[in-house]
């Protein structure tokens, strides 16, 4: 084990922020002219561009795949481009909290920034499927270090009054990904030039991996000794992810449960090692008996299983309602669009009551959501019924929105601890890749019930998923529970 690098002895503008006093905080709107304000927009913009690079690159890609594969071949190869990706990204969020620890967050952001940066000049080159993948697979490296950085940084690089609105705003970043990211992919798909589109990436990463070594603090010089990999927890986790991964590759049917029920164990098994191991993925704090950590968590992924039902509903769009393939992507975001609108007014709930509230409502309106669209489901729909698919998946993204900023600051806040807050919002983005993964394998699994039926594979989906956002309405009030917060 080996001591963090000493402090840097000159204060970034992030730094002064965050250690002003307090009369200044006081007297300081924390509104969103203050976050994009000279003082922090560099700040924000680093937080959010990560963000947004993860997200729409995942977009991006399913829209360019058709157009590699009839260029370089590699058919048989489909499916891995994405699992190869989302493994890497895994691996690589569950060591955000460590790489912020011995690096800070300057140094952090830069490897991440730099690493996809790689990763997409590597996949622009690429001569045949296989070093794609190679290519996806470093990406994801990259990728997932942003991305958990884009919480996790929130705490060093803002003041506390800035931490919910930053929140929403990385938050919102993923819901730009989905409508940003498909139209991108296309336009470039339509002009042929697939290669160029991973060169746009890698430009705009090397862009924001220079700003945040500019802006963002180095190393906190605290002097505590980096912790041991837990290598058990990330072996486990790690099979989880691929194994559920797979099971949307494997044929329909039994192999698809085998690969589920398996990746459910292995969860359990990551959980077993996490609680009663030294080191850990998540913060000790999410296995102390009373601690509320672990309820923000299993709500988040409760939010990723909604967001999921985004994968099919294109689908559902052509085959049930006569969209055309560009009106059914569009439809297939109104979740996210839900998402995004929603908790940009969210973070102006400045009581606790309020707070509590939105958090407690949001799975609950998600669910109405779901239920809503599923009810409305029916072979042949007419462009009136269409709309009102469209305006009750608004409606459950809507309960994403209202609650995500807050979760993820009630998340920051779960102790004082410097490194185990920092590893906290970490897990957060952690979470959200796992939850990602088995939802994605469980969505696929349902609409595969009902066989050759898109009407009842559309219903198996909705009600099946839903079922399970029905459980977040628990999960979301004893989030608001106050236990120990100290650590461990």
């Amino acid at each position: 084990m080996t001591d963090s690098p000493p402090a840097q002895t000159a204060r970034t503008p992030s730094e002064q922020g965050r250690h002003a006093p307090e009369a200044e905080s006081s007297a300081s709107s924390g509104g969103w002219g203050e976050l994009f304000s000279r003082q922090f927009a560099a700040q924000a913009s680093i937080l959010a561009g990560g963000v947004a690079l993860y997200a729409m690159n995942l977009y991006f890609t399913a829209a360019l795949l058709p157009s590699i594969v009839e260029d370089i071949g590699g058919a048989r190869y489909y499916a891995w481009v994405a699992t190869g990706f989302l493994i890497a990204a895994v691996i690589a969020a569950m060591l955000v909290s460590r790489m912020l620890a011995r690096f800070g967050p300057s140094r952090a952001y830069l490897t991440g920034f730099l690493v996809f940066a790689g990763g997409a000049g590597l996949t622009a080159a690429s001569p045949s499927m296989e070093a794609l993948i190679v290519g996806r697979i470093v990406q994801g490296l990259g990728g997932g270090l942003m991305a958990g950085l884009g919480y996790a940084v929130i705490r060093t690089a803002l003041p506390e009054r800035l931490w919910t609105r930053a929140a929403g705003l990385v938050s919102a970043m993923w819901g730009v990904g989905t409508l940003v990211g498909p139209s991108l992919g296309g336009l470039f798909a339509e002009l042929g030039l697939w290669r160029g589109a991973y060169l746009l990436l890698l430009a705009a990463a090397v862009a924001l991996a220079v700003t945040a070594r500019r802006v963002l603090p180095g190393p906190s010089g605290t002097g505590r000794p980096a912790e041991p990999l837990p290598l058990a927890s990330l072996v486990l986790l790690t099979l989880a992810a691929a194994t559920f991964s797979i099971s949307s590759t494997v044929p329909r049917g039994w192999a698809t449960v085998l690969c589920i029920a398996l990746g459910l164990a292995l969860l359990a098994g990551f959980v077993l090692a996490e609680r009663g191991g030294s080191a850990t993925v998540l913060p000790k704090l999410t296995y102390r008996r009373g601690n509320h950590l672990k309820w923000i968590y299993l709500t988040v992924a409760v939010y990723c299983t909604g967001v999921m039902t985004e994968t099919f509903i294109p689908l559902f769009g052509q085959e049930l309602g006569g969209l055309s393939p560009l009106a059914a992507g569009f439809l297939g975001a109104t979740v996210s669009v839900g998402w995004t609108s929603a908790q940009l007014f969210s973070v102006n709930l400045r009581s606790e009551r309020a707070r509590g509230l939105a958090i407690r409502l949001g799975p609950a309106v998600l669910t109405a959501g779901l239920l809503a669209y599923g009810l409305l489901q029916t072979g042949s729909a007419s462009g009136a019924r269409v709309l009102l698919w469209a305006v009750v998946l608004v409606a459950g993204g809507t309960g994403i929105g209202v609650a995500f900023p807050h979760l993820s600051v009630t998340a920051m806040r779960s102790t004082d601890d410097e490194a185990e807050g920092a590893k906290a919002a970490a897990g957060l983005n952690t979470t959200q890749l796992i939850a990602f993964s088995v939802s994605s394998a469980l969505a696929g699994t349902l609409v595969s019930v009902g066989g050759d039926s898109t009407l009842d594979g559309a219903r198996f989906m909705v009600f099946g998923l839903g079922a399970l956002t029905v459980f977040g309405t628990a999960t979301a009030a004893m989030s608001l529970r106050r236990g120990p917060a100290g650590p461990h």
